[in-house]
This record gives C-alpha cells, sequence and structure tokens, in this order.
C-alpha cells in the first residue's frame, strides 16, 4: 500500500464516501483529492465542498457535466435506440462512462497514483468504473473500499464515523429513504427496501419525478420534436442545448405520468436485480426518434440497427462504452443519422407517449404517390407483385413438392 501517495476519490459528501475519504487516508496513508460530478442529479454539489475541507482536503474538484453528459453519451446512446433486456433505458449506466474518463483525466492532472469509488462489490457499477478507468488509462490503480474493509453494515459505517468525527447530521436530521437510490438527468433508480420482493408493488410515495398515471391530466399534451442528424435540437421550435432539451422533456414527461418502470434485471456479476426506475424524458426521446426514423431511414438500415442494438445496449450495460467494439458500432449509428432529420409530433397522454406527426422536407423517404390507395398514375404497377412473390416463394414451393 506504500505505493500509493495520491488517490482521487469519486465523492458525493454523502455517509459513504465521506468514510471511505477517511479510511483511505488511514488505511493507505495517502492524500485524497475528491472529484464531484453534477450530471443532473438534482441535488446541490457545492456543499461537497465544504465538507470536503472540513476534512482537509486540499484539491477538490466540483465540476458541472450536465452538458457533456447529454451531449456526448446521452444523445449518441438514444440514436441507437437502445434499450436493455427490452425495457431499461440505462439511465445509471450511461452515466459511469463520463465519471470514469473525469477520474482518470485528475488524477493524470494530479500526478494521483490511484482512483477510488464507493461502488459496492454487488453491482454493475464497480465493474463500468474500473473497464473504463483501465480502457483509459492501463496501468491506474483502483481502490474499491467495499470489497476491501469489513464494513459491511450501516451500524458499522456509523460507528467509523462517530469514532472519527465524520459529521453525519445530514443523516441524522432527515428521514432515510428506505431505498438505494441514484439519479442524474436520465433516470432516478430505486433499489432496496421493500422492491427486495419482487412480487411487492413499489408504495407511490416512492416516485419523485412523476405523478401517476391515474393523477396525470386528463387533457392530452402535445409536444413537437425537431430533429437534427438524429438529435433533438428544438422543443416546440424552440432550440435548446442538449442538457435543456432532457431536463425539459423531463418536466413534461413526469406531469403526464409518464417514464415509470419496475424489472428485474440480470446484472453482469450474475444475479438478477429488482429495480424501479423513472426515465420520463428519456422514453419520449425514444418513442419520437422511431419515429422520424420511420420516416427518414432506409428499410434494410433500419432493420440492421435493430438487429444490432441488443449487443450496444449490452456493451454499455457490462460497462463497455470505451471498448473497441462499442466506438465502431458508434460509428455505424452515426453514420445512419445524417438523413435522421426533420419533425415529430407527440402525444402525452396518463402515462403513454404516442407518435401522431411526423415530418421530413428534406430527408423523408415516404412517397405518396407509391403509397396512397387512390389512383397513383401509374407511379407503381402492381403486376409487378406477381414475379416479386413467385421468386421468393420458389424454395418453398421445391420443398413442399418433396415433403419437406
Amino acid at each position: 500500500m506504500s505505493n500509493v501517495k495520491k488517490v482521487v476519490l469519486a465523492y458525493s459528501g454523502g455517509l459513504d464516501t465521506s468514510i471511505i475519504l477517511k479510511w483511505l487516508e488511514d488505511t493507505y496513508g495517502c492524500e485524497v483529492v475528491t472529484f464531484t460530478a453534477d450530471i443532473g442529479q438534482g441535488e446541490e454539489v457545492e456543499p461537497a465542498r465544504a465538507k470536503a475541507q472540513a476534512m482537509g482536503i486540499k484539491e477538490i474538484y466540483i465540476e458541472d457535466l450536465r452538458e457533456e453528459f447529454v451531449r456526448d453519451y446521452v444523445f449518441p446512446m438514444f440514436r441507437a435506440n437502445t434499450i436493455y433486456e427490452g425495457e431499461y433505458l440505462l439511465g445509471t449506466s450511461i452515466a459511469r462512462p463520463l465519471i470514469a474518463k473525469r477520474l482518470v483525466e485528475i488524477a493524470n492532472e494530479t500526478g494521483a497514483d490511484a482512483i477510488s469509488h464507493g461502488a459496492t462489490g454487488k453491482g454493475n457499477d464497480q465493474v463500468r468504473f474500473e473497464l473504463g478507468a483501465y480502457a483509459l488509462k492501463p496501468g491506474v490503480q483502483v481502490i474499491a473500499p467495499w470489497r476491501e474493509w469489513d464494513l459491511n453494515s450501516r451500524e458499522k459505517l456509523m460507528a467509523y464515523a462517530e469514532q472519527h468525527n465524520i459529521p453525519v447530521d445530514f443523516a441524522k436530521n432527515k428521514k432515510k429513504s428506505p431505498y438505494s437510490m441514484d439519479a442524474n438527468l436520465l433516470h432516478i433508480s430505486y433499489e432496496g427496501g421493500i422492491l427486495e420482493d419482487p412480487w411487492a408493488e413499489a408504495e407511490e410515495d416512492m416516485w419523485r419525478w412523476s405523478v401517476s398515471p391515474e393523477s396525470a391530466p386528463d387533457k392530452p399534451t402535445y409536444v413537437e420534436l425537431s430533429y437534427e442528424k438524429g438529435d433533438i435540437v428544438a422543443i416546440d421550435g424552440e432550440r435548446l442545448s442538449p442538457a435543456e432539451v432532457l431536463t425539459k422533456l423531463n418536466k413534461l414527461g413526469g406531469a403526464n405520468g409518464i417514464g415509470r418502470l419496475d424489472i428485474v434485471e440480470n446484472r453482469y456479476v450474475g444475479m438478477k436485480s429488482r429495480g424501479c426506475y423513472e426515465t420520463p424524458g428519456g422514453t419520449i426521446m425514444l418513442k419520437a426518434h422511431r419515429a422520424i426514423e420511420s420516416l427518414t431511414l432506409d428499410r434494410e438500415v433500419a432493420h440492421l440497427k435493430d438487429e444490432l442494438m441488443p449487443k450496444y445496449a449490452s456493451l454499455i450495460y457490462n460497462g463497455y462504452w470505451w471498448s473497441p467494439e462499442r466506438k465502431m458500432m458508434q460509428q455505424m449509428i452515426d453514420a445512419s443519422q445524417q438523413h435522421v432529420n426533420g419533425d415529430v409530433r407527440v402525444k402525452l397522454y396518463k402515462g403513454a407517449v404516442s407518435a401522431v406527426g411526423r415530418r421530413s422536407e428534406t430527408d423523408s423517404l415516404f412517397d405518396e404517390k407509391i403509397a396512397t390507395f387512390e389512383d397513383d398514375a401509374g407511379a407503381y404497377n402492381q403486376k409487378d407483385a406477381e414475379g416479386f412473390i413467385k421468386l421468393n416463394a420458389l424454395r418453398l414451393r421445391i420443398a413442399a413438392g418433396r415433403k419437406r
């Protein structure tokens, strides 16, 4: 342990990472640099500075990464219409590569020997943080206290905090949520508590970002989204930055009861885990993006994207954002979006998102003359279908003739 002189810690200012900070100093005898990222978790990050200073930390990084998070991670992921195991929009997964990148960059800037995080030894985040770090800095040393210490209960953590005079007033003065929660600009997740019983329904007062569909307005909300190269650039004609887009869609979706999800998922480490998620803006984005692609993408390109998407989703879920295969797939996905331009009108109503209109003046592949049920003035020769059908039926006819 003596070779570790300085560690960059992903620091929230909460109980766990405050204890980790002190534990690193005592166990490794090292200097600690704290890094706190604002990726839209909805909580003040500046108090982390005061807490780190109170614990004697000299190098403190607090950064607003909301725009970078949405522009360089969320938007590229949604160009692929990414969902994991048919439902999960990867809200936690997609935030980890950015945090890993900044941990490594700060380690390089400060001359640190190692990085550290507060992910437990049971979850996916330890894998995501560390795969990202090793991909970006092969020789980096990673310290994961939850895999080393014996502070394996809240009682032991509180006792350690009291023994070392680590302030925990914020934990005593507030009613502790029974859930383990993680939030960023894309979603908020809930695990633990009664959710550990897959049969138990989540309590209504657990949800923080959305009203229940039953309580949503009785009148639908219509929203027009404008796309350029697969990304939303305006809402109802107002141009917005990526983070502003997602923030506004979260509010619109949450007000209409959109984006709640309750699933049992397969973690990369091998266990099944039950979790609940709120992703109001992302739910709208997925529906709308598929709508604009339906108008502008070639059939085989669209189908190929759908075939590759589950693999792409698994790469993100399992922590391989910085892998060569994910980068290669991203180049293909981004190339497919060059003509994904236009507008989509969606209807938000009591938990449901419906695409009710789509248009593209420059890139639509929808030809009204050919698709019409009325007189097409010879644009499409229906007789051509006979040969097309017979050729495609040839192998079926041959097999049937041989009783196969």
